[in-house]
């Protein structure tokens, strides 16, 4: 049963948490509805502060400014400011009142359009029943059938038996009228998606990177990452988020991804990774490690290896209930969940089904179920719950609204909210239900952000804020050449081998490419708040594409007539001419990274997902087929002029096809950079590696060379033609922790 009432011409459905005038619908706050509907029992009068505060948000300590915060969404929904107080009034210092006709509804049919019902039921002549509130006491009035008069004559004649059946009748409505107030306390406290964000309160401020940050399971502390990248020191850390002490609690730690606390907030698990003494399968193990928390808190501590892998990577700890872990491991190209047992010390899978690709998962300590994100056999993405046994108690495919690119992979975490996870794209947050539905959640900042952490208690939540700044820069290759100088001379070269900066803003440029013959330059930046594509001619910049909010660029590649760029847009391809104009190419599997663009021939060459796997192919956009080159791990590949294929694999190897077989380019072993991106000119190959000199390596005679010292901040090699190299340098780079706290 739903209770509806009239707020002059505003319709208010607490079922429904909306307000409807003219047939136009907005969805309200559910505090902020309970205000109204409280000041609506006691219209004329006015309503203290403290009342307000024990029936709206009893046993909960609250500032005034929410109050007045839900006071202020009510004056924006009724279309009033704080001036013009129409429908409420504010007494100084005393409370709230709502002024204008209130007139309450009870209506069986609830599931029909209420505020249509009025009107239809005015013109056809029907009656309606009001009960109107005011101080406490209920009156029943008849609204009189369209040309019918009021009678307000009293009939002291009427027989005793219909006095006593509409005694009975106002007994009985103002019980539905109690039991439905319940009822609306009951129904708003079930709203999971009506949350929004109303604080971002920084909790770590450094030169240094803090990332994978969560809460201790009594959540008085909060655990992250702490890079320098000064120093590359990388440890854990804990704040106390009452006296906002830290603590270091590893000794210069090389650590990856997130952490997880055992129940009873004793023992922390992670994952730490280092470079293999003899790669075979991978180029880096890992190792899960296991922390004494309490230990860690009085001093740094060395934590203790549960599990290596050495054939495999894995990722995402989290202790469950029963002081098992689980975890993602990956096997060749296709992640399982595995439980290990502490106790026992041995690992089985837990859920790996056929022709399903895990994505992502959490766990929740409070409900004991695993939330699993995955890609099925059919393209589309699903979200499954399972128990902690690996059974499926539910799967659904993710229904994605609008504001998300149809190829985003999302990464969810539980939330306080009955059935529903929480993600974010970027600078948007998203619940998830168990059911695959998606909504919206405000969220106030303009830096992307992490996947959020709630609170212990649901009150808030953590999530990492980031900031990225590079420039476009370039510089000629005469500066950067080897030159054997004499001491004096130095300095005067050091000063010579400054680079040129081309384009500049505080936030991030990258994917600086050439046009063919011409004098423009195609780039990515964030300048206008989303990463886009824009060219420059050197002197004055364009922005050529709109993309929506949380667009993500991974490759751009000019045409050869110079005329348009193909770019790699939330996974699809989209072809952009320098009027701005798009065309778009309607592909079956989302496309991770675009490597090439060869116009004439029409093709792309791409590193594309299907089903889940990532595959090296060669895509005609002509007839949209593709040919597949390699299933294996290929990281960046490219096509020399004269058609020759080179590609880096996931062991940072060089390979070139041969006769028979692929053929290693054992010259360039260890000059991979970590970046994996090279350059293919004039059948020539560039990069740079880990010790940032740019080298070159002849396709056509074999013959490697050192070219000289790149500077140390440089993120990209972006292009290069035979006077200078153009580069991606990074000014800043910093990630925080911030909680953003949940409005009341």
């Amino acid at each position: 049963m739903a209770i509806q009432y009239w707020v002059g011409d505003f319709f208010i459905d607490i079922s429904r948490n909306q307000v409807t005038q003219k047939q136009q619908s907005q969805t309200i706050a559910p505090k902020a509805l309970a205000v109204l509907t409280y000041l609506a029992q006691n219209q004329g009068r006015v309503v203290s502060y403290d009342e307000l505060f024990d029936k709206v948000w009893p046993d909960t300590i609250v500032t005034p400014n929410t109050l007045q915060r839900s006071i202020a969404q009510l004056r924006k929904v009724l279309g009033e400011d704080s001036k013009a107080q129409s429908y409420i009034k504010t007494h100084a210092k005393q409370g709230y009142s709502l002024e204008c006709d209130v007139r309450w509804q009870y209506n069986a049919e609830s599931k029909n359009d209420e505020s249509n019902n009025r009107y239809e039921s005015q013109e056809n002549g029907v009656d309606e029943t009001f009960v109107n509130v005011r101080d406490n006491e209920v009156t029943l009035t008849s609204k009189p059938a369209k040309g019918e008069a009021i009678n307000t004559e009293t009939h002291s004649t009427a027989k005793p038996e219909k006095s006593q059946f509409s005694l009975r009748l106002i007994v009985i409505l103002f019980g539905i009228l109690i039991l439905g107030f319940v009822g609306y306390q009951y129904l708003t406290a079930k709203q999971p998606q009506q949350f929004s964000i109303g604080e971002l309160r920084a909790l770590t401020s450094t030169d240094n990177q803090e990332l994978a940050s969560i809460y201790s399971p009594d959540g008085q502390f909060v655990v992250f990452h702490r890079y320098s990248e000064e120093f590359c020191i990388n440890n854990i850390w804990a704040k106390n988020t009452k006296t906002q002490q830290e603590f270091q609690l590893t000794k210069n730690l090389d650590s990856y991804g997130s952490h997880s606390f055992s129940k009873d907030g004793n023992n922390l698990v992670f994952i730490e990774t280092g470079v293999c003494a003899q790669p075979d399968t991978l180029k880096k193990c890992y190792k899960l490690m296991s922390l004494d928390f309490n230990k860690a808190l009085l001093s740094p501590q060395s934590p203790r290896v549960l599990m290596e892998c050495k054939n495999s990577k894995i990722k995402t700890p989290k202790w469950l209930n029963n002081n098992n872990v689980t975890l993602l491991q990956k096997f060749s190209d296709r992640w399982k969940l595995i439980n290990y047992s502490v106790n026992e010390n041995k690992s089985q899978v837990l859920y790996a089904p056929e022709n399903v690709n895990i994505v992502d998962y959490d766990y929740s300590v409070t409900n004991n179920l695993i939330a699993l994100t995955s890609i099925h056999v059919d393209g589309h993405y699903y979200i499954e719950i399972l128990d902690t046994e690996g059974r499926i108690l539910s799967s659904n495919r993710i229904n994605y609204p609008k504001e998300i690119p149809k190829f985003k992979l999302v990464f969810p975490n539980f939330s306080p909210f009955e059935n529903q996870l929480i993600f974010s794209t970027g600078r948007q947050l998203f619940t998830l239900s168990y059911d695959g539905q998606v909504s919206n959640v405000s969220l106030p900042i303009d830096e992307p952000m992490g996947t959020p952490i709630f609170h212990p208690n649901g009150s808030k939540m953590l999530v990492i804020k980031g900031h990225y700044d590079s420039d476009i820069v370039s510089m000629p290759l005469s500066h950067i050449k080897k030159i054997e100088i004499t001491e004096p001379e130095k300095e005067k070269n050091k000063q010579e081998n400054k680079f040129s900066v081309i384009e500049r803003s505080v936030r991030g440029e990258d994917f600086a490419i050439l046009q063919p013959d011409g004098e423009l330059i195609a780039y990515t930046s964030r300048r206008s708040g989303d990463t886009q594509l824009w060219i420059t001619d050197g002197k004055s910049s364009q922005q050529l594409t709109h993309f929506p909010m949380d667009t993500y660029i991974y490759g751009i590649d000019w045409g050869a007539d110079g005329k348009s760029i193909l770019v790699n847009a939330n996974s699809e391809l989209i072809q952009v001419f320098l009027d701005s104009e798009q065309k778009f190419f309607p592909l079956e599997y989302p496309v991770v990274q675009l490597f090439q663009w060869d116009s004439e021939s029409n093709s792309a060459l791409l590193l594309i997902r299907i089903k889940g796997i990532l595959k090296l192919g060669e895509l005609n956009l002509s007839t949209f087929e593709t040919q597949i080159i390699d299933d294996n791990n290929v990281n960046w590949a490219l096509k020399s002029e004269n058609g020759q294929l080179v590609y880096t694999d996931h062991l940072d190897r060089f390979w070139r096809p041969g006769p028979a077989e692929d053929r290693l380019i054992e010259a360039l072993d260890g000059q991979a950079n970590s970046k994996l991106q090279f350059l293919i000119k004039d059948n020539v190959i560039y990069g740079f590696n880990d010790d940032f000199q740019l080298w070159s390596y002849s396709l056509e005679e074999e013959l490697f060379e050192i070219i000289g010292e790149l500077p140390k901040n440089v993120d990209d090699l972006t292009d290069i033609n035979q006077a200078m190299v153009m580069m991606t340098v990074r000014v800043s780079s910093r990630k925080e922790v911030v909680e953003l706290i949940l409005n009341e």
